[in-house]
């Protein structure tokens, strides 16, 4: 970490922002993050994404190198259920039924666990704008939404559109940047915070 602080120098983050981006960086190796493909953060991110930890919300993520890539402890800790129901036979027979992604089914089959819960998309875009669509339908209100999901295919124009919700809290990047780590990153990132304000 230290010697990422050195490498970067001087940035625009505040101090809550910047343990995050730090941490996608050393999840990826990747100083864009800090720089032209920068994190985006809706101003009540952080600390909607703490309380929510913190009183036990359900963490949905789209694929399950999310949940690799997490402490696994903290989410014992903190009685925090992971819902990822990509590979559910049901969810794959619903898709083909109604031709539909898997990404777009199993977020809808999340429903319950994504309003007031946290949404970690770090793969699949088509997740994301799924996710969105339900927000702006108002049958959900989730307490924090990642959207980082990697590719060329609507990546970008996914957490554009996320970026512009403005009473849900988010945290996204630009560009076509991201991926399961970086998703991953963020959820960790925000249990360190958890656990500081706890002891403090």
């Amino acid at each position: 970490m230290q010697m990422i602080d050195d490498e970067i120098g001087t940035h625009h983050y505040n101090e809550k922002e910047w343990p995050i981006v730090r941490r996608i960086i050393h999840s990826t190796a990747d100083f864009d993050f800090a720089g032209d493909n920068k994190v985006i953060f809706h101003k009540d991110a952080i600390q909607s994404g703490m309380t929510a930890l913190k009183n036990g919300c359900s963490i949905v993520v789209d694929v399950n190198g999310v949940i690799g890539g997490l402490n696994k402890q903290n989410p014992k800790d903190f009685q925090n259920k992971i819902i990822c129901n990509i590979s559910d036979p049901k969810i794959m027979e619903i898709a083909k039924k109604e031709n539909k992604t898997r990404s777009q089914i199993s977020m809808r089959s999340a429903l319950l666990d994504i309003d007031g819960g946290i949404v970690a998309i770090g793969n699949a875009p088509t997740a994301l704008i799924e996710v969105i669509k339900m927000v702006k339908e108002g049958i959900v209100k989730p307490a924090l939404i990642i959207g980082i999901p990697v590719g060329f295919i609507c990546a970008s124009e996914s957490k554009e559109e996320l970026s512009r919700l403005e009473n849900t809290p988010f945290i996204t990047n630009k560009g076509r940047k991201g991926g399961s780590s970086s998703a991953s990153a963020i959820i960790n990132a925000l249990y360190k915070f958890v656990r500081a304000e706890s002891s403090s």
